[in-house]
């Protein structure tokens, strides 16, 4: 895991000055470690929003909805990010584009509490397990006793229009991030995450969330469909092997959107999962942390390939 910006551990060798201590607090809080605080994870969640979808059984893996440039839903308009619509879309078309009018249907009709369930089966809204307990927030999966007791508020159905999109209350870690999109890469398993190497069989570290195989099989095909045509095209190059993934935007205000991008490859046989979330960075998911995630696929699978050894020069007659 890497947090930027960073700072030289070495200088609390010594006693600090107040001055250096100052510097240390500064605008750019290098003493935050992004990978384990909870921000907004925005579409990278239409994944859950998917499968809490197809997994409540009011919506098949087969169903095509019609997008919309906006929606009106509970009297509040929800926009689309084109300001267009795509026309009428299925669950791996609407991946693709990212639609966001598809997934506020999904939601609506899913209804808030089976998305709420189908967050915390991911593991959102509590901590991973990894051995930095101490250091790792839970994040924050908002339900009606939350709103009630926080906003004096009831849940509303555009709450649960605004979750279904990674958008409103919800507070998720980019290794939280991790964890949900290991699940379709490695057929429907919530993985522990953890630092330490070992010899222990891969049943001890992760759970089955007893997922439908045709669910699994339509969110990686739209996972695929992100990178081979989608928002994630720039993934889609042939210096690693065909990749998976979803990007994500944020919003921040007042400050620039966030940029998120989860990748994992090889498709078929995925081997690395890859999260890159960009604090404050604005630009798309896609332009933005898309690229750092392909860097990081490059050299992962450059390592991987065998050095070819020199060839040996022939030795000079006497």
């Amino acid at each position: 895991m890497v947090s930027r910006p960073t700072f030289d551990p070495n200088i609390f060798s010594t006693r600090i000055t107040a001055d250096t201590w100052k510097q240390l607090q500064g605008k750019d809080h290098p003493f935050v470690n992004r990978a384990l605080q909870g921000f907004p994870p925005a579409s990278t969640f239409k994944i859950i929003t998917a499968s809490a979808g197809m997994e409540s059984g009011k919506f098949s893996p087969d169903t095509v909805l019609q997008t919309y440039g906006a929606l009106t839903i509970g009297g509040v308009t929800f926009g689309e990010w084109n300001h267009a619509g795509f026309g009428p879309l299925g669950f791996v078309g609407a991946l693709a584009m990212s639609s966001d009018t598809f997934f506020y249907q999904i939601g609506r009709g899913t209804g808030g509490e089976k998305l709420i369930e189908w967050t915390r089966k991911y593991g959102f809204g509590q901590k991973t397990g990894i051995e930095l307990a101490s250091e790792e927030s839970e994040g924050l999966v908002a339900d009606d006793a939350w709103k009630q007791k926080n906003l004096q508020l009831e849940w509303t159905v555009g709450d649960t229009v605004n979750m279904s999109i990674g958008q409103g209350f919800l507070q998720v870690t980019p290794l939280q991030i991790a964890d949900m999109f290991a699940v379709p890469a490695n057929g429907g398993y919530r993985v522990k995450p953890h630092l330490l190497k070992d010899d222990e069989e891969s049943k001890q570290w992760r759970q089955s969330l007893h997922m439908k195989p045709e669910t699994i099989k339509v969110i990686r095909e739209g996972l695929r469909q992100v990178v081979a045509g989608g928002t994630g095209a720039v993934m889609n190059v042939p210096d690693i092997p065909p990749a998976s993934g979803k990007s994500g935007t944020a919003e921040a205000p007042p400050g620039p959107d966030h940029a998120w991008f989860g990748g994992y490859a090889p498709s078929d046989k995925p081997e690395i999962v890859v999260v890159v979330f960009c604090e404050h960075s604005g630009g798309g998911g896609g332009k933005t942390a898309g690229p750092i995630v392909l860097q990081v696929m490059k050299a992962y699978f450059n390592h991987q390939k065998p050095a070819k050894p020199a060839k040996a020069k022939p030795a000079a007659n006497n």
